[in-house]
């Protein structure tokens, strides 16, 4: 089967993985020379004017600071720092009508919005814990280029993966067909999970704090004793040194981990709104799965038609479940002979993680604007492809308040 209009499915039936021009010849003509970060920054700001025809965002209270001598750049630079929300302050004969319709407006033309309509990833939110102009750059400019270290990272994830779980193809023919496989990855990986002890790579798909949140766990494990009925979260990272991180990483881990905790716990006590789901994401319970579906779910034990049978299974299982170990685990491996390094297990903490996602969630939902790195943590600069464009390098910013 081609790749497409199928996925990959992995712990038969299932898959567990979720979880985005000819050049013209033109004639010689005089030109001013701009870096490549320039051309990106220019791409970005005319991505911005074009949506200012179908939208109302005011621009941003601050703008980019670049070299003198490159005018066109300046000038344009106000543009690609385009703010999603109003800026401005408010006339006093405004009313709280025009208020709510700026909230609006917000909303509409926020990053979260405008893209991650299929949900907010659990590695958005750590990106954004670890720097927030660096994800704005990653939204407005380009993703991020793909690393050695990341290439090898992702593959020793894949490795892990194999090791439990089995890969196979299945055929999708709509939308809600794509959505059914993300439940059933699910239900799978559980059902593997209680009776096998351990599963890997799990999709997590959940409503937090007012948005929808995916994510995929590395690993869980059911501990060994019959007393303690906790699942326990693991996640491993590699290491390109044979040393342990800095605490800034440690601590953007522990956020990635308590964030899986947070979404399992809320899934187990049956916070999964149904309704919401199928209306955000433009869904038809009804819709008739695709015949390949209907027939693995059948010879799985739970034969569903429709997508809202897949929604029933899917929030039952959740029901078999307990809350996940408030002890979580975080490894640490050399990427060249996979070594174990350490490992760091540590304690939920429900106040901190969700004063987290509530602060990534402002930059995310337009209600301020991007915050630079601390100055205490300004070593990641020089790991960032963007700092040669990016107001923090001269210190020519100045930091929203908090």
């Amino acid at each position: 089967m081609t790749e497409s209009p199928s996925e990959s499915l992995s712990d038969s039936p299932f898959n567990r993985n979720i979880d985005d021009n000819k050049n013209d010849i033109v004639p010689e003509i005089p030109i001013e020379i701009v870096s490549e970060e320039e051309m990106a920054l220019l791409e970005a700001a005319l991505v911005s004017a074009r949506a200012s025809f179908s939208a109302i965002p005011a621009i941003r209270c601050s703008t980019f600071s670049f070299r003198s001598n490159v005018r066109s750049i300046k000038s344009i630079s106000a543009l690609s720092k385009r703010r999603l929300s109003g800026c401005s302050e408010p006339d006093i004969e405004d009313s709280g009508g025009l208020k709510s319709a700026q909230k609006k407006t917000r909303m509409a033309d926020s990053f979260l919005h405008r893209f991650r309509k299929k949900g907010l990833s659990v590695t958005d939110i750590t990106a954004t814990e670890w720097c927030e102009k660096q994800m704005e750059f990653v939204l407005l400019v380009g993703k991020r280029k793909v690393s050695k270290a990341m290439k090898k990272g992702s593959a020793r994830h894949a490795k892990l993966e194999e090791e439990v779980v089995k890969k196979v193809k299945v055929r999708i023919e709509s939308i809600e067909d794509r959505w059914a496989l993300k439940l059933l990855n699910f239900i799978t990986g559980v059902n593997q999970l209680l009776s096998e002890g351990l599963t890997r790579e799990l999709p997590l798909i959940g409503f937090a704090e007012g948005v929808w949140m995916v994510g995929v766990v590395d690993e869980i494990r059911m501990p060994v004793t019959e007393t303690i009925r906790n699942p326990l979260l693991v996640d491993t990272k590699t290491r390109v040194k044979d040393t342990l991180p800095a605490e800034p990483q440690r601590r953007n881990g522990r956020l990635q981990l308590m964030c899986y905790k947070y979404m399992w716990d809320d899934l187990v006590a049956d916070k999964f709104p149904s309704n919401k789901f199928f209306d955000f994401f433009s869904l038809n319970p009804h819709h008739i799965l695709s015949d390949e579906i209907r027939e693995m779910t059948a010879n799985s034990g739970f034969p569903a038609e429709t997508l809202d049978d897949v929604v029933r299974y899917y929030r039952n299982t959740c029901g078999m479940l307990s809350p996940a170990h408030d002890q979580l685990l975080l490894r640490y491996e050399f990427q060249k002979d996979h070594s174990l390094l350490g490992e760091d297990e540590f304690a939920y903490d429900s106040d901190w993680v969700k004063n987290q996602i509530q602060g990534c969630l402002e930059f995310w939902l337009g209600e301020r604007e991007a915050s630079y790195t601390p100055e205490e943590e300004r070593w990641k600069c020089g790991f960032c492809q963007y700092s040669s464009v990016c107001p923090a390098k001269n210190g020519n910013h100045n930091d929203p308040p908090s």
